[in-house]
C-alpha cells in the first residue's frame, strides 16, 4: 500500500507538469504579445515611421494567422500537442531574436532605465525558448498528455473542419471573438501613444496604465466563475459589454481618466472564455474540436486586422480618434452576441 500511495503521488505530480507547461505557455505568448503598444513610439521614432506605415507590424502577422486557422485542428491531429507546440514556440523564439514584443509594465521599466527596444526583445526570446526547451523534454521523454494525438469522434479532421466552416452558428462565433481580439489588442497596443502622444500623459503613468488595461483583463478572469454561477453565461456577456460601453466612452470623454482602461481590461475579461465554453451547445458533439481550434485562429487574426485598420485611420484623423474608433466595434460585439443568443434559443 506505501509503495501504491508514493506511486499515485508520483502520478499525480507528473500531470501536473503538463498544467505548468500549459501556463507557461500562455504567459510567454502573452509577454510576447502585451508590450508592443508602450514600445511603438520608440519603433516610430527610431525607423521615422507614421502610425500609418509602423501597422505593417500588425499586416505582416495576417498571413500566420491565416494559416493557423485552417491547420491548427490538422497539425494537432497529426503531430500531436507537444510537436505543434514545439514548432509554434521555436518560430515564436525565432521571431523575438529578429524583434520582439514586450510585456507593457517591463517594456515600461526598462525603457526608463534608458536601454534600447532592440535589447528589451532579447529578454522575451530568453523567455519563449524556455517554452521550446519544455517542449523537447516533453517530445524526448515521451510525456503522454502532450504527445497522445487529438483524435476526433464522428469523422475525420478534415471532414469536420468543412462542416464546421459551413456552419453558421461558428462562423458568427468567429466574426464575434475577431472583434473581440482586435478590440483588445487595438486598445493594448494604440493606448500608450494616444496617452503620451495624443493626450500628453508621462510616459510612466502611461506605461503602467497599460499594465492596470491588462490587470483589469487577468482580474476579469479570475473572477469570471464567480460571475457565471450568480448571472450565468448569457447575462454575464451582456453585462460585459455594457461594462465596455461605459468604459470605452469614459476613455474617450475623460482624457485624463487613465482609470478608465483597467475597466476596459475587466469588461472585456469574460467575452472570450464564456465564448469558446458556449461552443459545445451551439454545434454538434463531434465538431466541437475543429470548432474550437478554428474559432481561437480567426479571433487571432483580429490581433492583426484590426489595430492595422485603427492605425491608417488614426494616421489619417490623429491618434485621438482610436477610443471612438473602438465603439462600433463594441456596438457590433453586442449584435453578434445577441444573434447568437436567438439562435440557441430557437434550438432548443
Amino acid at each position: 500500500m506505501p509503495q501504491r500511495s508514493e506511486q499515485i503521488t508520483t502520478d499525480r505530480a507528473f500531470a501536473r507538469l503538463g498544467l505548468i507547461l500549459a501556463f507557461y505557455a500562455f504567459i510567454a505568448i502573452g509577454m510576447a504579445e502585451g508590450g508592443l503598444g508602450v514600445l511603438l513610439p520608440s519603433i516610430m521614432q527610431t525607423f521615422y515611421l507614421t502610425p500609418a506605415t509602423v501597422t505593417l507590424l500588425f499586416l505582416s502577422q495576417i498571413t500566420g494567422y491565416l494559416v493557423a486557422a485552417f491547420t491548427s485542428s490538422l497539425l494537432s491531429n497529426q503531430m500531436g500537442l507537444a510537436r505543434m507546440l514545439l514548432l509554434a514556440s521555436s518560430l515564436l523564439t525565432i521571431a523575438l531574436i529578429i524583434g520582439a514584443l514586450l510585456d507593457p509594465a517591463i517594456a515600461t521599466t526598462l525603457l526608463g532605465m534608458y536601454l534600447p527596444w532592440r535589447i528589451v526583445y532579447l529578454v522575451f526570446a530568453s523567455v519563449v525558448g524556455l517554452l521550446v526547451a519544455g517542449m523537447i523534454w516533453a517530445i524526448a521523454t515521451d510525456y503522454k498528455p502532450l504527445n497522445k494525438q487529438v483524435t476526433v469522434s464522428g469523422g475525420d479532421a478534415r471532414a469536420n473542419l468543412r462542416t464546421t466552416l459551413g456552419t453558421p452558428a461558428v462562423l458568427v462565433s468567429g466574426l464575434l471573438l475577431l472583434v473581440y481580439v482586435g478590440t483588445e489588442v487595438s486598445i493594448g497596443n494604440w493606448a500608450y501613444s494616444v496617452q503620451t502622444i495624443s493626450r500628453k500623459t508621462p510616459e510612466t503613468i502611461a506605461g503602467y496604465s497599460i499594465s492596470a488595461y491588462w490587470m483589469g483583463l487577468t482580474i476579469g478572469r479570475m473572477g469570471m466563475g464567480y460571475l457565471i454561477k450568480r448571472l450565468g453565461t448569457v447575462r454575464t456577456i451582456d453585462l460585459s459589454l455594457t461594462l465596455l460601453m461605459v468604459g470605452l466612452l469614459c476613455w474617450w470623454l475623460l482624457p485624463n481618466g487613465v482609470l478608465s482602461l483597467p475597466v476596459l481590461g475587466f469588461a472585456l475579461a469574460a467575452i472570450f472564455p464564456i465564448t469558446m465554453l458556449l461552443v459545445p451547445q451551439r454545434v454538434a458533439a463531434p465538431l466541437v474540436p475543429a470548432a474550437i481550434g478554428f474559432l481561437t485562429s480567426v479571433a487571432s487574426l483580429g490581433a492583426a486586422s484590426i489595430p492595422t485598420g485603427v492605425g491608417f485611420l488614426a494616421n489619417w484623423f490623429g491618434l485621438s480618434i482610436i477610443p471612438i474608433l473602438m465603439l462600433p466595434l463594441a456596438a457590433l460585439m453586442m449584435l453578434l452576441h445577441r444573434w447568437l443568443v436567438r439562435r440557441l434559443a430557437l434550438i432548443s
